[in-house]
C-alpha cells in the first residue's frame, strides 16, 4: 500500500508550525469574540475547513455556535470553476448575529464572496473571515467584509497546489497533519486544468 505522503513534493508547514499558528489565530479571534454582546456563529466551509475549525474553536474561550455550509467550486480539479454554489445550507439562524466564516484557503475569492452575500441575505449583522491559508496571488475578487468584520489568516500561501490539514485533491490528502505541495504528476493529467 502506498502512503499519502508519497504524493508530496515538499512540506511547506510542519505539524508543529500549523499547531503554533492556529493557536495564535485562535487567541486573536477569542479576544475579539469576547468583546461581543452575544455569542457569535462560526460557520465552517465543508469539507476542507473541518480540521482547522475543530482546532480553532477548541482554543476559543468565548460563547459561540458552530455550523457548516457546503460550497462547491472545484469538483475534482485543481482550479476553481469560478462559479461557486451552495450545496448544503446552515441550520443555525444567523439573523442579527456576528458570523465568522472559517475557510481552509482563500484564493480567487469567488467562493468566499458568494458565501458572504448568502450570509448577508440571511441577515448576519457582521461577517468576519478566518482562513487557514490566504493565497493573494490568485485573488480575482475583492473580499468585502460586513459590518465590523475582520480578516484573520493563518499563513500566506505561495502559488502552489497544496494539500494536507484538511485541504485535498480529489478528496485525498486531507488527513495529512502538515501542509505540503502536491507533486504535479499527481494531477497533471487532470482534464479540468
Amino acid at each position: 500500500m502506498v502512503s499519502a505522503e508519497a504524493g508530496i513534493e515538499r512540506v511547506l508547514w510542519t505539524e508543529a508550525e500549523v499547531a503554533a499558528r492556529v493557536g495564535e489565530v485562535a487567541a486573536e479571534l477569542a479576544a475579539d469574540l469576547r468583546a461581543l454582546l452575544e455569542p457569535a456563529v462560526v460557520v465552517g466551509v465543508a469539507t476542507g475547513a473541518f480540521l482547522f475549525l475543530a482546532d480553532l474553536v477548541r482554543r476559543v474561550d468565548a460563547p459561540l455556535a458552530v455550523d457548516f455550509v457546503r460550497v462547491e467550486s472545484y469538483g475534482g480539479g485543481t482550479e476553481s470553476s469560478g462559479k461557486p454554489r451552495i450545496t448544503a445550507d446552515l441550520k443555525v439562524d444567523v439573523a442579527g448575529k456576528h458570523v465568522v466564516v472559517v475557510e481552509d484557503i482563500v484564493d480567487t475569492g469567488n467562493t468566499l464572496s458568494c458565501l458572504i452575500a448568502h450570509l448577508e441575505k440571511k441577515g448576519a449583522s457582521s461577517i468576519s473571515v478566518c482562513t487557514f491559508l490566504d493565497k493573494p496571488a490568485r485573488r480575482k475578487v475583492n473580499i468585502q467584509l460586513v459590518g465590523d468584520g475582520k480578516f484573520y489568516s493563518g499563513f500566506e500561501c505561495p502559488d502552489y497546489f497544496v494539500v494536507g490539514y484538511g485541504l485535498d485533491y480529489a478528496e485525498l490528502y486531507r488527513n495529512l497533519p502538515y501542509v505540503g505541495v502536491l507533486k504535479p504528476e499527481k494531477y497533471k493529467n487532470d482534464s479540468s486544468n
